[in-house]
């Protein structure tokens, strides 16, 4: 039997590359019929670049600043991607009606990708070696730890 897709979960970092790979998402759910959920994962402040802000801040008021911001901004990105995706989709109404929404969170990106959705679809910045090295790959994560299927959509040429 074959596999059936009904949701696709696209990955946005809000680059460019992620708007190439939300074009690879809609084609697959043409061909499934499943529905495309747009992701972006806002994510966690280092500790040490925490700590620093909050001591320059003064007391407290760090966590008083991102209570009351985080939501504002969380529903910026997430107006911001659903217009993109409108955008994308105006001249395919078919299309348009398989967009469910845009999702942002706030975490570690790799364990609320792998969450949700039948399949996964996300760009590759295309980093070089020495980056890759030290920094790691959201992409590479989520393809090692995930039981779903993983397409990585590769920047443009």
């Amino acid at each position: 039997m074959l596999p059936a897709y009904r949701t696709i979960l696209v990955t946005t970092d809000l680059t460019p590359n992620s708007e190439h790979a939300f074009k690879h998402a809609v084609v697959l759910a043409r061909q499934t019929d499943a529905k495309i959920h747009l992701l972006h994962v806002v994510p966690e402040i280092d500790a040490t670049f925490r700590t620093y802000v909050s001591a320059v801040m003064g007391e407290g008021k760090l966590a008083k600043f991102e209570k009351t911001h985080e939501e504002e901004a969380r529903e910026e990105v997430r107006q911001e991607l659903d217009h993109l995706a409108r955008t994308e989709l105006k001249n395919h109404p078919e299309d348009l009606d398989r967009f469910a929404g845009t999702i942002v969170l706030h975490g570690h990106p790799v364990p609320q990708i792998l969450k949700t959705a039948d399949v996964i679809v996300m760009g590759t910045h295309g980093k070089g070696a020495l980056e890759y090295t030290f920094l790691g790959s959201t992409a590479e994560k989520v393809l090692r730890k995930s039981k779903r299927p993983v397409f990585v959509v590769p920047l443009p040429a």
